[in-house]
Formats: C-alpha cells, sequence, structure tokens
C-alpha cells in the first residue's frame, strides 16, 4: 500500500513537473516569435514607410516586397550571399570534414601541438586580423564590387580550425571498419570516401549548415569589405545600408522588414528539413576525443 502510494506520488510530481518545463518552453517560444511576427506584419503594412506605434497593419499589401526587388539592389544582395554560402558550404565541408578524419584516424609526430595550437587560435576575436585581411584582399582588388570571391576566400581560409565536433563524431566510428577495408586493399581516400562518409550523414549535414549559416548573416566583415559598393554587398550589409540615415530608415523601414522576412525564409527552410540531422551532428560529436 504504502510502495503504492509513493508510485502515486511520484507520478505526479513527474507530471507537475513535466507541466511547468512545458508552459515555460511555451512561454520561451512566444517571447521569440514575438520579433518575427511584428517583423512580417510590418513587412505587409503599406500605409506608410515609417516606424509606428502599432503592430497590426491599417492596410495590408505586398507593395513593400515589389518596390524592394524593383526599385533596391536586394537581387544583386541576394545573390551575392548566395553565391558565397554555396561556395564557402561546398569548400568548407571538403576541409573540415578531411581534417577531421585526419585527426581522428592518423597519428603522426606533431598532432597534439597541431590540434593545440588551432584551438589557441581559435579563441582570438576574427576583428584583430580584419585590417590586415582587408590590405591583402585590396592588393589582389577583392574589394568593393569584387568583394565576394574575397570574402569566400576568407571565409573558408581557416576551415580547418572548425574540426572539434566533426572529429569528435568521427571518433565515435569504430576503426575496425577502417582495418577491415585496409586489408581489404582500400586505400585511405576509399575509406573515407566509401565507409566513412555513408556513416556519417548528419555530421556532414551539420557541417554544411554551420557553414552556409555563417556567411548568410555576416555583416562586421563584409561591410568592411564591400566599403559601400553596392554590387559587392550581402543581404544584411545591403538592407543595413538602407535604412543607414534617420531620412533613409523613414522612407525604407516597411521595406527593410521585407527584405528581414525573405532572408529568413531559405534558412528557416533549410534548417527545418535537416534538424533530424543537426541534433545527430552535434550530439554525435560531443564526445572527449
Amino acid at each position: 500500500m504504502a510502495e503504492n502510494k509513493r508510485h502515486m506520488g511520484m507520478k505526479a510530481k513527474n507530471r507537475l513537473s513535466n507541466t511547468l518545463i512545458y508552459i515555460l518552453l511555451i512561454i520561451i517560444s512566444i517571447v521569440w516569435l514575438i520579433p518575427f511576427v511584428f517583423l512580417v506584419c510590418e513587412s505587409f503594412r503599406v500605409e506608410s514607410t515609417y516606424q509606428v506605434g502599432y503592430v497590426i497593419p491599417h492596410q495590408w499589401g505586398i507593395d513593400n516586397y515589389v518596390n524592394l526587388f524593383t526599385k533596391t539592389d536586394f537581387p544583386v544582395w541576394f545573390k551575392n550571399t548566395f553565391i558565397i554560402g554555396l561556395f564557402v558550404a561546398v569548400i568548407q565541408t571538403i576541409i573540415v570534414l578531411s581534417m577531421s578524419y585526419t585527426l581522428s584516424r592518423l597519428r603522426f609526430k606533431g598532432r597534439k601541438f597541431l590540434m593545440n595550437v588551432m584551438l589557441i587560435l581559435g579563441m582570438f576575436p576574427g576583428f584583430l586580423t580584419m585590417i590586415i585581411l582587408y590590405k591583402v584582399l585590396s592588393w589582389f582588388n577583392l574589394t568593393g564590387a569584387n568583394s565576394v570571391p574575397g570574402l569566400i576566400l576568407v571565409y573558408v581560409a581557416s576551415s580547418g580550425m572548425g574540426y572539434y565536433v566533426s572529429k569528435g563524431f568521427f571518433d565515435t566510428i569504430s576503426k575496425s571498419l577502417d582495418e577491415a577495408a585496409r586489408v581489404d586493399g582500400a586505400t585511405r581516400f576509399q575509406v573515407f570516401t566509401k565507409i566513412i562518409m555513408p556513416l556519417a550523414k548528419p555530421i556532414v549535414i551539420y557541417t554544411i549548415l554551420t557553414a552556409f549559416m555563417a556567411p548568410w548573416g555576416d555583416f562586421m566583415f563584409a561591410k568592411y569589405i564591400a566599403h559601400a559598393t553596392s554590387a559587392g554587398m550581402n543581404v544584411a550589409v545591403g538592407l543595413q545600408n538602407m535604412i543607414s540615415t534617420p531620412q533613409s530608415l523613414s522612407a525604407n523601414y516597411t521595406m527593410f522588414c521585407a527584405g528581414g522576412v525573405i532572408v529568413a525564409i531559405p534558412i528557416t527552410i533549410l534548417f527545418m528539413s535537416l534538424q533530424k540531422y543537426y541534433v545527430e551532428g552535434v550530439t554525435g560529436g560531443a564526445v572527449k576525443g
């Protein structure tokens, strides 16, 4: 009897705890969604172009989206951002996975020292190198209107230092698979591409997602390299440039909100469709190695 009462008490306690957790999560979700709902409402407001003191528009329409594509260089900014994100995602994924597999499977002199050096260098803020990077890119005429290839070069230059999560994932894959393939005559490259990669789908997708999202929302370095040249801007810099003065803020605020909605859509769809693999990649790589 006492055991049943204790069991019922534990169930009631767990039910109450879960209820409180769900309520907290719902509140947090609502708080996170409020700015996006506000952004969407503002993007469809057509009775005025400046900031107002209410959220629900008095008049709805798609004028802001039409004007964004017809009266600004937003298509150019979006194209630049997509090109940068695509190239960085492909190149950085190849570099990161190759470096991670090498550090996970191979043992060579200086391996630990190399890992420690990359770990220490990764602790320094990236903006410390902005001046010298700009000088180097300017020597090769990769700033201003030609900033897209310059940004791609900078984003992928230190990709190998982001090996931590991927290496942890590779450490969870049994090395006996490598040894069996090597005994059958497979090369290291064949083991990597034909044995390990099919088993590493979560970490591959995780690496692609993180590599694509980083340049998609970059602002500071992209603005520094583009230096007010519209042809070389990404969406973050271009949209900020639309509201950089009080006058332009009043004239372009609702178009700015429309641009924010459009920029968020591809990343949201990509992340939601691949969320399962993203979580598996993070948790699978969170091991000591």
